[in-house]
């Protein structure tokens, strides 16, 4: 008798299993794709089969006849379902197998079933198979030819069982196998839409028609198959678990996060349960997103990270996590997954340091959102206001997700539409703020552009070019006729000048003619009309005449240097920072160019260093550039670098710098790397969150930046008397002197006030077991007037009252300090120093506090220092009389 078959179960064993199924039968192995998609139009990676969507809607070339894959997805649609349901996830993994125009409907539906029942080994009592109600063949299959129960076949309408891509194109039935948990129930009234029985874990797709607009079913000549089949599913039923969340793909998060908590995942209720599943999602899915590429932000997939990194934390809260963790639950998810996600390892540091700094970010944003929340939660509302939730998320950046969250556990509601009335309202008044700007000149030529043909751009080609002036506006005004002195705006029916866009500036240059001169200082495009911006230097010009347009070469050489840098400078950063870097917007000027890339930590000094020389290496090595024209699948197919969010037409131009860099661009560049000359960083700082700024100059701009270094320099070393290589120790050396005289000064000055205090103790007032003591002292800093009332109250002991006030500078009404020293008889009495200076800053215009027995404010009107002192004093007497 042959041994059992030993059936997968480890969610890794079920991973390979499937794959080693359908690589037996003939299918190409693709690797997962990026949770960041090539398709422009959608955000994240959401199924197993985007990454082959073009090849099924024809805009590619099939990979091989027959392919399977494990792809990793990310779903947030129904976020609030994860850790409630058995099933829910926002990270997950489809395992897929696909044909392309191969085998199809029979072939797809008999493997199906030959891996459940044989390589999965699920008893076939267990399953039950769905089909479309229109899908006599399909269900004929599952009857006839594999032999399941015709009563274990189920069909269902269009919006379970059909897929399609869109209103048009291709499309076809589906079939999909259900486990069921609950066999003894009997065959009668299967209701598939019961998620305590029955859970579908495998989706055939038989894609077999083609919709056009009336909705007409047209079969398809090649017909395709597109499968997938839920990983974690497969691992809950394979592994007798409750849930998906307790298999071994998730559930060691949850033990993690449970050890960090204190708590026993299996002694919890469901509430404290449900924040260990999303924790242990969540933390998955937020890991795989970084190492993506993806970076925190509030716009797009940078959002999405953003929102589930803080519901980690927010559920960590509520278990009792009071300390940063996300950085424990990133190494526990990068441990769980490296072995089929290697890249996860890779960029370790890079996860590992998002993930702290979104967490810091975050905790000071929740503890000052969530004190108000709790205090709108006190008075006990029937439901959290509109207007409360805009202000939480307006004021205080508390996300209205958390908002409704909150409410949800104290069994409330957000008033949703007033929240968005509210949001309406502020749109509407940064509108009126924003209307004092002057449109008029704008306004005539945009509505011009938009009668005129495209400009036919010609600077490719030539820098010189015949042209006709086809519009004209002076002075916001559409004109036939302009005269010299007229600033002007100008179409021309074709043109060398470059028009601004894809960030690099417009060109300048000239028209001229018989006895005309029109000096242009810019080019912008309005849809794809090229407006020349200028003045008339001499002569006249009208609509209909023929000019010469004429570009600055010296300026278009300057851009062309900056914007070829700047495709270098791209490719460096994927080389030597991160691979994932994408660009997040760039300036090609004629003096200097600068770049945004998503990056989530600032670059290194070395690595700026390694950057310079790679740039310059590539320009010494003169490489010629191939620009050409392609079809834009053909383009991306070839590793052309694209823009996300940018719009393409089918054909674009494609900008390569063969071996290194390859992008798709609508600029101008040099023939010939060597063009450029010198490469040079000027700067690199963030400037938003996951956004980093690289400024640099390029070509003859790299002398500009030179000279006025090297003008610097030697200014300093005539100032100094050194030569510019001693510069820096000289700057150390002032620094340090610099040091010294203001610790001197700091110390001279307290004792100064020290001294001056003395004098002021016989003022103090005896009010029964306290001393009180309000005096003004000018001419002293904070620290020192600190060390001077605390050495009074020292001086006068526990029951001291002291409270100075002065002016630093006597000549600057300005700026007011006041100090208060109480000893531990005041405290006891229930007057605390913090408060009470602060009530007396506001009389001076300003405010501040500290601590009991020691505290420090500031204020702006000097004129009422005299007074506010006095109003102190009159207080504390009567506060130590009580």
């Amino acid at each position: 008798m042959a041994p059992a078959v030993a059936r997968p179960r480890r969610g890794a064993e079920i991973r390979a299993a499937f794959l080693e199924f359908y690589k037996s039968r003939g299918h190409t192995s693709i690797p997962s794709a990026s949770l960041i998609p090539e398709d422009p139009t959608v955000l994240l990676t959401i199924a197993g089969m985007l990454p082959f969507k073009p090849v099924f809607l024809g805009q590619q070339e099939r990979p091989a006849p027959r392919a399977t894959s494990s792809q990793k997805c990310i779903r947030t649609n129904d976020i609030e379902n994860v850790g409630r349901t058995a099933r829910h996830h926002t990270f997950f993994e489809m395992l897929g197998n696909f044909s392309f125009g191969d085998y199809f409907k029979q072939q797809a539906i008999e493997w199906a079933w030959e891996l459940s029942t044989e390589v999965f080994g699920l008893d076939p009592k267990n399953l039950v198979v769905s089909v479309f109600r229109e899908d006599d063949e399909a269900e004929a299959i599952w009857r006839d030819v594999v032999g399941v129960n015709p009563k274990r076949i189920i069909r269902m309408d269009e919006a379970d069982n059909f897929w399609a891509s869109g209103p048009t194109g291709p499309c076809g039935p589906c079939s999909e196998i259900y486990y069921d948990f609950k066999p003894e129930l009997g065959d009668e009234g299967i209701d598939l839409e019961d998620d305590s029985r029955f859970i579908e874990f495998y989706n055939l797709v038989f894609m077999q028609y083609s919709r056009d607009a009336e909705g007409t079913l047209t079969p398809l000549a090649n017909k395709n198959i597109d499968t997938g089949l839920g990983l974690e599913r497969m691992a809950q039923i394979l592994q007798g678990v409750p849930n998906n969340y307790e298999t071994d793909l998730i559930y060691p998060l949850i033990e993690t996060a449970a050890g960090l908590a204190d708590v026993d995942y299996r002694q919890l209720d469901v509430k404290g349960q449900t924040s260990l599943k999303v924790i242990g999602d969540h933390s998955r899915a937020v890991t795989q997103l970084i190492c993506d590429g993806v970076t925190a932000s509030n716009l797009g997939r940078g959002y999405i990270l953003r929102r589930l990194l803080r519901r980690v934390v927010r559920h960590g809260r509520l278990l009792g996590i009071n300390k940063p963790f996300l950085v424990a639950m990133g190494e526990a998810a990068i441990a769980l997954m490296q072995a089929a996600y290697p890249q996860l390892n890779e960029r370790r540091e890079l996860i590992l340091a998002e993930l702290q700094r979104e967490e810091a970010r975050f905790l000071e944003t929740l503890e000052r959102g969530e004190k108000l929340l709790a205090d709108v939660l006190a008075a006990k509302p029937k439901q959290i206001s509109g207007e409360q939730a805009f202000e939480l998320y307006d004021t205080y950046g508390f996300p209205l997700e958390l908002t409704e969250e909150i409410a949800e556990e104290h069994g409330l509601s957000v008033d949703l539409a007033g929240f968005e009335a509210a949001m309406e309202a502020q749109r509407q008044r940064a509108k009126a703020a924003a209307v004092s700007i002057d449109l008029t000149l704008q306004g005539a030529i945009e509505q011009m552009a938009a009668e005129l043909e495209a400009t036919a751009f010609k600077g490719y080609e030539a820098l010189e070019h015949p042209s006709c002036v086809v519009a004209l506006v002076v002075n916001g005004e559409p004109a036939q006729t302009a005269s010299a002195g007229d600033a002007v705006q100008l179409v021309l029916d074709s043109t060398p000048f470059y028009g601004e866009g894809g960030g690099q500036v417009g060109d300048r240059g000239s028209l001229s003619g018989q006895d005309l001169i029109v000096s242009i200082e810019s080019v912008n495009r309005q849809r794809d009309v090229f407006v020349h911006a200028g003045s008339i230097e001499r002569g006249q010009l009208s609509v209909g005449d023929l000019v010469t347009a004429q570009v600055d070469r010296t300026c278009r050489r300057r851009a062309q240097a900056h914007h070829t840098a700047t495709h270098l400078l791209q490719a460096a950063l994927k080389q030597v920072v991160d691979s994932s870097i994408s660009q997040a917007g760039s300036l090609v000027d004629f003096d200097r160019l600068r770049f945004d890339f998503h990056c989530p930590r600032a670059v290194t000094a070395a690595e700026l260093e390694q950057l310079e020389a790679l740039i310059n290496g590539w320009i010494a090595e003169a490489h010629s550039l191939e620009v050409q024209e392609m079809a834009i699948e053909a383009a991306k197919a070839a590793g052309a670098v694209a823009m996300f969010g940018e719009k393409y037409a089918d054909v674009v131009r494609v900008v390569d710098v063969p071996g290194v860099s390859m992008e798709l661009c609508g600029g101008t560049h040099v023939a010939n790397t060597a063009e450029i000359g010198l490469f040079k960083i000027v700067s690199e700082a963030g400037v938003a969150s996951g956004i980093r700024r690289i400024e640099a100059v390029a070509g003859p701009a790299v002398l500009a930046y030179l000279n006025e270094r090297d003008v610097v320099v030697k200014q300093l070393s005539e100032r100094f008397k050194v030569q510019p290589a001693e510069i820096t120790a000289r700057v150390a050396g002032l620094q340090e002197e610099l040091k010294s005289a203001t610790k001197a000064l700091a110390a001279a000055r307290s004792e100064l006030a020290i001294a001056k205090a003395a004098a002021l103790a016989a003022q103090a007032e005896a009010i029964g077991e306290y001393q009180l003591l309000v005096a003004r002292l000018d001419g002293v800093d904070g620290g020192g007037l600190q060390s001077a009332a605390q050495g009074l109250a020292d001086q006068l002991g526990d029951g001291a009252a002291v409270v100075l006030g002065g002016l630093p500078d006597p000549s600057d009404l300005g700026k007011v300090i006041l100090v208060a020293a109480f000893g531990k008889a005041v405290v006891a009495k229930g007057q605390k120093a913090g408060q009470f200076i602060g009530g007396v800053a506001k009389l001076c215009g300003g405010g501040g506090g500290g601590r009991p027995n020691l505290a420090q404010a500031g204020g702006r009107d000097g004129a009422a220092l005299d007074g506010a002192l006095e109003q102190a004093k009159s207080s504390l007497q009567q506060e130590l009389q009580g």
